[in-house]
Parts: C-alpha cells; sequence; structure tokens
C-alpha cells in the first residue's frame, strides 16, 4: 500500500522559512525554482523597462517574485508577468497572490529548461485565465508567442512583436529584446 504525502497548503507555503531560494508550490509541494545566471535575469529587467510605459495606467507589471494561483492549485511565478488593471480586485494590485494568472505571462527559457515542464506551465496558465504566454529563446535569439495552448508562432531576431490589444503601440523587433549590453 502506497502511503500518500500531505500536500502543502497555500498558508504552510506562505510561512517558509527566508533562506534565500525563491519557490513554487506545485502539485502541493515546495519546489525551488533554480536561480538564473546574470544575462537571465539582465533579460527579465531589459524586457521589464521595454515593456513598462506601454502598461502603465493600465494594469501590472510584475517580476519573478510575483506569485499566482493557477486553477490547478499551484502558484506559479513567471519572469516577468502583465495582469490587466479590470482584472484586478477593485482595479488595485493587491497585497497578495494574484487570484489568476496574469493577462501575459513571460518566461525567458534556460538551455537546461525541461521541455515537457515548460509545456505545462503554458497549458496551466490558460487553463487560468492567461491570454498570452511569450517564451523568449536567447540563443538564437527567438521568441514563440503563444495565443492558446495549441496556437503559437515563431518570431526570429528580425521578426517584429507587436504588443496588440494587450499591450497597445509596444512594437520591436525581436532581437531587441535581447539586447542588453
Amino acid at each position: 500500500m502506497a502511503i500518500s504525502k500531505a500536500r502543502m497548503t497555500e498558508d504552510e507555503f506562505l510561512r517558509l522559512p527566508e533562506d534565500g531560494y525563491k519557490y513554487e508550490l506545485v502539485e502541493g509541494e515546495a519546489k525551488i525554482v533554480s536561480p538564473v545566471y546574470m544575462r537571465h535575469d539582465a533579460i527579465v529587467m531589459h524586457v521589464g523597462a521595454m515593456l513598462h510605459p506601454f502598461t502603465r495606467g493600465r494594469g501590472t507589471l510584475s517580476a519573478s517574485s510575483a506569485g499566482f494561483r493557477m486553477k490547478s492549485g499551484n502558484i506559479r511565478c513567471p519572469d516577468i508577468s502583465f495582469t490587466l488593471k479590470e482584472r484586478l480586485p477593485g482595479g488595485i494590485t493587491p497585497n497578495a497572490f494574484g487570484d489568476a494568472a496574469p493577462d501575459l505571462c513571460i518566461e525567458v527559457i534556460s538551455v537546461s529548461e525541461d521541455r515537457g515542464e515548460m509545456i505545462r506551465k503554458v497549458e496551466e496558465s490558460f487553463e487560468s485565465s492567461a491570454k498570452q504566454v511569450w517564451h523568449l529563446f536567447p540563443e538564437p535569439r527567438r521568441l514563440r508567442v503563444y495565443t492558446s495552448p495549441t496556437e503559437s508562432v515563431t518570431l526570429e531576431a528580425e521578426d517584429e512583436i507587436e504588443g496588440g490589444d494587450l499591450l497597445p503601440g509596444f512594437h520591436a523587433r525581436v532581437a531587441e529584446l535581447f539586447e542588453i549590453e
């Protein structure tokens, strides 16, 4: 007979010690999110700075420490997220986890990322109300834009990304997303 392990509650998750690690709550377990290289984080900061003028006053742009409750019960932390104001409680950024996926979830993908887990996060984000998911691949400077779990377009370095309804007015060459120096 298999012994099942008790699932960690959100309250227990919130009481984890501040030990210098970043965690996500996945399938009832606290999973350490590996530290990233400086280049990864520099790309995150750069893309966030590029998006900021197009999100200001329209919602909340968050970095990788912001947690979002997924429909599955998992708490995920995309590298960059944007949640439209109309989806925020009372139009105000809460001092709590987001109650659903952000409208836009952006992940900078490292070569060591597990492809199955990447796809699982895409599916989970859309099940939890995301409108788009972007996967940025630093090498070879490529962007995959998901508009559903099964529909995506891959943009190369010289292609242009446009913000559409989520980020009106935003446009950039894909290569610009990676120009950190």
